[in-house]
Order: structure tokens, then sequence, then C-alpha cells
């Protein structure tokens, strides 16, 4: 059976190392001897309970290491439920249990090391690169024993749409590259052309063949596909590693770009400078049979370059990126490859190597990502086969592995800090602390433990790096990345403990430490009052008509979000109150400005965009949070009034609040199918609400929101999974497994605080 190791150092392997003795570190391993065979009848029960409702609900619970902790910690839950009945009032009491019953549940879930494991998942490109990385090296079997493949087959099974392609992501519609890739990666593990659950591979194939076969797929598509020996390379668009040369006052220096896209391009350059093709085996040649419609050696390769599936663009090239491209096609690249120019080329492979190597060691062999982990790890190898950098990248892939009731999944790369920060404050505002007073002390020690210590390595400016001293990670502290909101809700967490008994919650954190936090928060905002997400945002946003991307929007710069700015408005207003003395002008201005940018963001509708959640109400609970912090307030601020009003109107007939992943990529408000409500965005819209003051004004919407959360919860505290809530760039969804825990239990504790209190009972609590 399956079970979750939580700060695990790799039982000592010479080849992984921490910079905070693995704290949030998270990985499986399939021990045949743990659990009882009804412990094991019971995950198998959830494995076939998700199958059978895979193409109704797609997100699965996480059930398995939930299973796991709720057995080790022997939580049963003693809280009795309660129900609002049709016509009924909420009581002090039913709103209290209610979340009571919520606050011990999501305790029980919380890790030995103080932080809460969670899937981070739902691209269905992530884990396939992975596979053939791993078969082109050798290594598939010794990374992925038969256990790991026949989950990760399940996975590939449970997504697969109905039409047998499979999506972008596990609730989108069928793409060329996912189906294509995923399609490649069961036959890596062992099916035949015809094998797999449901006929999967042959759905597949027909899949992709109805639509003229592979020649289609998109960019990264066509790299992975002549990396693995299914396409040539002069069928894709050149990606020159002379890029990394350019001198830094060029406006595309590898410096001005988004630093995932910098490092995507990092070691696929690399990989495509050296032109490098994996074995040709004997599954390499029957793959080239089965995925083109003519023989594959009669494919004029040059005619495909510019080729994209309809059902993968959202992006479609401008004619100037295509002029770009034949001009480097045509003119460029013939030139690098010829003496005397093959040399500067050579020099170009030495710069980008170096590139990938700092960036391996200053993330330890993590890397920002899984699609860059899969590339950099394979360059690596392609390196040097035997070498020590390749070695290091293969201990750290099972931090990117997640086993869920519908298999094995690769994670973006962890959620850790975010998740823990968010479930704190959750608990937090349930004050409970006689209550949960453990779980709030190893939570605290958890984010403390985990700020992120010390800048890059070196000289890191000139490896195109920004600070990083004070922040605070999407993961764990060994990924070394800082975020801009992860920082501001992770010093929100230090700041809220530090009001608190010491001996109730541990010590509180330093000022320095406190200090170099603002820093990071006060370096990443831009002239618009804004703040980016990891770097500063400096670059023309003109780049971004180079995207080389077709399913991808804002992908070559940085740019600001509403949800960072609004993260480091509550951040540094509750900051200022504590430490008035500490930059205060430069805090004020960050603050004045930053409200600006979020009122000048606001849509005609009254609505923000979110860019990392769905969407716009996910947008619009950042926002009136951030100028309700401001001081702000329905009165003063018509952003507020506005934002209230879209609210309102949104709200269901049942009380919630419910919005499609479509409305991330058409940019603009679209409602679930069926007058259906999440209870996520539910409890995110009831947020935003409070925080406008609509308690004063009409509580009654509040009312119908905090009744359907209170009645949709389950019978041991937990919450139904529902729809995906996630998002990035615009056209990709995320599974915050968490989020049904965190939200629903934060909205009702708000609810309890300014709705329901012990005078509104009356002498009857007297």
């Amino acid at each position: 059976m399956w079970k979750l190791k939580v700060a695990d150092g790799g039982n000592n392997d010479p080849y992984i190392f921490s910079t905070n003795n693995f704290i949030g570190r998270q990985v499986w391993e399939f021990d045949p001897d743990y659990g009882t065979r009804e412990e094991q009848a019971e995950v198998e029960a959830a494995r076939e309970k998700f199958w059978e409702n895979r193409h109704l609900i797609k997100c699965n619970s996480d059930l398995l290491w939930r299973m796991q902790f709720l057995r080790e910690k022997n939580f049963k839950q003693t809280i009795p439920q309660v129900k609002v009945g049709d016509g009924e009032e909420i009581t002090y009491e039913i709103a209290k249990t209610a979340m009571r019953r919520g606050a011990h549940f999501f305790s029980a879930l919380q890790a030995s090391d103080g932080h809460w494991p969670a899937e981070i998942a739902g691209p269905l490109y992530f884990l396939p690169p992975l596979v053939m990385c791993l078969y082109i090296t050798g290594h598939l079997d010794t990374v992925f024993p038969a256990e790991y493949r026949r989950e990760i087959l399940r996975y590939l099974y449970c997504h697969q749409n109905e039409d047998g392609g499979w999506g972008f992501h596990i609730e989108g519609h069928s793409t060329m590259i996912s189906t294509t890739l995923n399609y490649i990666c069961m036959r890596i593990l062992g099916e035949g052309p015809d094998g797999g659950r449901d006929n999967a591979c042959a759905r597949g194939r027909k899949w992709i063949r109805d639509r003229g076969g592979v020649t289609s797929i998109p960019t990264w598509g066509k790299t992975w596909l002549s990396i693995f020996g299914l396409f040539d390379w002069s069928g894709s668009n050149p990606m020159p590693p002379e890029f990394w040369l350019f001198p830094s006052f060029l406006p595309i220096h590898p410096a001005n770009m988004l630093c995932y896209c910098r490092m995507v391009y990092m070691p696929m350059s690399y990989l495509y400078g050296r032109r490098f093709v994996g074995p040709i085996t004997p599954l390499v040649l029957e793959l080239r049979e089965e995925l083109f419609l003519q023989p594959y050696n009669e494919i004029n390769w040059k005619k495909v370059r510019h080729l994209c599936a309809k059902e993968d663009l959202y992006y479609p090239h401008p004619l100037i990126q295509d002029l770009m491209w034949d001009t480097l096609y045509i003119c460029i690249e013939p030139l690098l490859t010829r003496w005397p120019f093959n040399k500067l080329r050579q020099k170009a492979l030495e710069v980008t190597m170096k590139h990938i190597h700092y960036e391996d060691e200053n993330s330890r062999y993590i890397t920002i990502g899984c699609v860059e982990k899969s590339l950099c790890m394979l360059a690596c190898w392609v390196e040097n086969p035997n070498g020590d950098y390749f070695k290091k990248h293969l201990a750290r892939i099972p931090d990117y592995i997640w086993v869920g009731e519908d298999g094995i999944k690769m994670q973006s790369f962890g959620s850790q800090e975010w998740d823990t920060a968010f479930a704190l404050q959750a608990l937090l505002a349930c004050n409970l602390t006689n209550e949960i007073g453990p779980t709030l002390k190893k939570g605290h020690e958890y984010v403390r433990e985990s700020q992120v210590k010390d800048n890059p390595s070196g000289d890191f400016k000139s490896m195109f790096r920004h600070i990083s001293k004070g922040s605070w990670t999407f993961a764990d502290q060994d990924h070394g990345w800082q975020v801009s909101d992860c920082t501001a809700e992770g010093l929100k967490c230090c700041l809220l403990f530090s009001l608190m008994p010491p001996e109730l919650v541990g010590a509180k954190m330093e000022p320095e430490r406190l200090y170099d936090s603002v820093n990071i928060l006060l370096s990443l905002q831009s002239k618009n009052g804004g703040l980016a997400a990891w770097e500063p945002a400096t670059a023309p946003k003109w780049l971004e008509m180079f995207n080389p991307t077709e399913f991808f929007a804002n992908t070559i710069v940085e740019h600001e979000y509403v949800e960072c700015t609004a993260s480091a408005i509550q951040a540094l207003v509750l900051f200022k109150k504590l430490y008035p003395g500490h930059r205060k002008n430069e805090i004020h201005n960050c603050i004045t400005n930053a409200v600006r940018f979020i009122e000048d963001k606001q849509m005609p509708d009254g609505s923000w965009y979110g860019s990392w959640g769905i969407c716009f109400t996910y947008g619009t609970w950042f926002a009136l949070g951030g100028l309700a912090a401001a001081g702000k307030t329905n009165k003063n601020c018509l952003a507020i009034r506005k934002g209230v009003e879209f609210l309102l109107k949104s709200q269901r007939d049942d009380g919630g609040w419910g919005e499609s992943h479509a409305s991330c990529p058409n940019e603009k408000y679209i409602p679930l199918e069926g007058n259906r409500s999440n209870l996520v965005q539910t409890a995110w819209a009831l947020m935003g609400l409070l925080h406008s003051g609509q308690a004063e004004r009409d509580p009654t919407p509040l009312h119908k929101a905090a009744k359907l959360l209170i009645n949709s919860q389950m019978e041991d505290g937990d919450f139904p999974q529902q729809e995906i809530t996630g998002s990035f760039m615009k056209n990709c969804m995320l599974h915050y497994a968490t989020y049904r825990n965190t939200f629903p239990l934060w909205a009702l504790a708000e609810y309890m605080k300014n709705c329901i209190s012990l005078s509104s009972v009356g002498e009857k609590l007297k």
C-alpha cells in the first residue's frame, strides 16, 4: 500500500541535500506490507468510486494520504453534525458547531512537520515528458517499478475524455499535445497499440489520426517528439542557445523574460543546439507508424513548423513572430551550424549549461517547476550520463510524484507553504486556540522554518536572479524561488502569531527577518502600483507578441497581479501597525499605489480578473480584501460598491456561487452549467462580501451562503470535492486539493465573527 512520508531525507542518499533538514518535503513510497486487508479494501473502493464517476467529478478527493493520517492519529469526529432546515435561521450554536467540526477535522490532516500536504496537479502534459526522459536515459524501471507504472496508467485511464483524447488539464477538452504525449506514455509503460483499460490506446490513437496525425502538435510537443525520435528537428522552429550570449541592453535579453519562460527555454535551447535525439528503439519505430498518416520518411518537415491543431490553439502567433521564426530558420540557423560560426554555438552551449547548473543547485535540483525538471534533468544526462548533476536530479524526482485514488500524477512542484499559510489563517480565524493550540504552534514553527534565509548563491544578478532573502516560496524552502503573494501570506501568519502568547503558539519571528520579507514585497512593486509574482516586471509588455507557445498567454515577461497586490497590501498594513517606524514612507507609498492599481484593474461589471484561481470570483475576493485592509469601505470607495454589486448579482438561488474554468481563457464571467454552486468559490464570495461590510447593510445573502456551506459539510467534518478551482497562464487549470477544507472553514469563521455573535442570541445564552 502507498504511504506518504514527510520531511524525508532520502535514506542518506549522497545526491540529495537540503537547506532546512527537508522540512516540508513530501514523498510517497510503496510498501507491500503496509496496511491491513480492510485498509487496502478501503483504498480499492475509493479508486473504483472515482473510476465510476470520473466523467462527473474530474478532481480526485486526495483520499489516500488523508486515510493514512486520520488512521495514524486515530481521528474520530466526536462533534455532532448540524444542518439548517428550510425556513430556519442559523443560530450561534449551529454556526460554531459546524466551524468546530471543520477545524478539528482539518487539524487532524496536519503533517508532523507542521504543514498540510496536498495534491497540486491537473495539467495532463506534466507527467509524460518525465516518463519519456527516464525511458531515454534508461532509468525507467529503477525510478518507476511495477507499482508506480500501474498507478501512472491508472491516472491516464481515469482522465481520458469520452472522445478518446486527453485535455490540456483534467477538465479541459481534448488536445493534440496531451493526447499524443499520454498515448506515448502508455506505450512506453507497456501497453500495446490496442491495449489499456476501456480500449485506451486505440481510442487515443483514433483521436490523433482523425485530426491528421501529430504533425499539428504545438511547439512544446514538437520539441519532445524531436527529442524522442518521433519528429525531425527541422520540423521545429529554431531555439538557438546563442540567445544566452545576447548583450544585456537588448529588450529580448534573458534577464527580461518571465522566470518560467526563461527556465523552460534554457534546457530546450541546449537540447536543440545539440540536436539531441534519444535512441531509436523498436518502440520508437512503431510509434512512427502509429502517429502519422503518411510514411515517416516522406514527411516534408519544413512545412509543418507552423502547424498547430485547432484544439490546442489559444494564442495564434502574429505575423511578425512567424517572420522572425522564418528568418532564424532560413538565414540564421544554417550559419550557426557551420564553421566558423559553429564555434559560437559551442560557446553558447557551454554558457547555457552553466545557467542550468546554477539553477539546479539553487533549487536543490527541484528546479522551478515540473516542465523544467524533466528538461533540465535530460540536459544534464546529455552532457554527462554518469555525472553527479544527473544523479542529483534523479534523487529529487520523488518531490514531484503524488498518489491519489485516481493514480500517480506529476505535481506542478508542490504548494506546501501556500496551502499552509491559508490553512493557518483559517484556523486562527476560528478563535479556537484552547482546542487546537498544538496545531497552531506546529504550523507557526513550520512557517518560521520555511522562510528563505539567503539570496541565490554567488553573483546572482549576473545569472538573471532577483533577491530571495526573507521570502517564502510556493512549496518548501529548498525550492528557493521567491513569490510575492506567498511571502505576503507567510508574513501575515507570522505577524498574527506575534500577537498571541508565545507559550501557546511558539516564539515570534525576529524583527530583522520580518524586515527582510517587507523588503521582498517592496522590491516587487511596479510603477503602476501592482506587484509582480516572482521578479520585478521591468520588461516591455510588447514582448508578449513573441510568445512562442500556442496554448498560454502572458508567458514571455513578468506581469503585475491583483492577487499578489492585494496580499501585499494586507500584509503591509498589518506590519505597519506593529512596526510603525520601519520604512514608514516607503510602505505608505507602496500601499497607496497598490490600492490605485487594484482600482484601475476593476472590470466594467465590478469584478476583478483572477490569474491564479477561477476566476472573477477569486480575483474579486482578493481585491475586496486588499481594499478593505487599506481602509476603503462601501461608503468611501466606488470600486468596493461595484465589486459588491458583481458578487450579489452572481449569487445562485441556493445561496452559493459557481464559476466555470472557461472564464479564465475567455476573460469573461461564465457560470457553471446547470446553475451549480461550488463551495470553494462560495467561500471566496462570502469572505469578499464580509470584507466590504455587507453584514451591516443586508446580511441575507451572507446567511444564504453560510447555510449552503453548513449543510454541505460531511459527516466527518470534511467538505465534498467539486470542480477544479486553480488556474495559471489563463488557459490551464490546477487542482488545489486542500481548498475544499481551507476556504469553507475560513468563510464560516469570518461569518461567525461578523454575522453571528453571542449578543445576537439574546437572553437564551445568558
